[in-house]
């Protein structure tokens, strides 16, 4: 026997490299749909402190939701984008609108 206790005597040493494929999660857009109740300044409001809009931003996309009947809030991974339209039903609801939101693979 050698001196390692390696009988021929090598000493090879076997490397494995893993190779970890890191994958961006789907993307949802969360969309906002016209009705006859929901007044302006509240779905103004909503985007502000939901979608964190600024004041221009929200009514750009609140005049696009009263004109085209849907318009675009945000583009974020499924939980978060479910998280953000059920902050949306809920503040709603709780204002007395009905105010819907509704999520598409972006």
């Amino acid at each position: 026997m050698g001196q390692n206790g390696n009988q021929n005597g090598n000493n090879s040493k076997v490397q494995v490299k893993t190779v970890e494929k890191v994958s961006m999660p789907s993307l949802f857009k969360v969309l906002m749909h016209n009705d006859d109740y929901t007044t302006m300044e509240f779905v103004v409001e909503v985007l502000q402190d939901i979608f964190g809009k600024s004041h221009t931003e929200a009514e750009k996309i609140m005049l696009t939701i009263h004109f085209q009947g849907v318009g675009h809030c945000g583009t974020f991974p499924y939980s978060i984008a479910e998280t953000k339209a059920e902050q949306t039903r809920m503040k709603a609801r709780k204002a007395g609108f009905p105010l819907r939101c509704s999520l598409e693979e972006a």
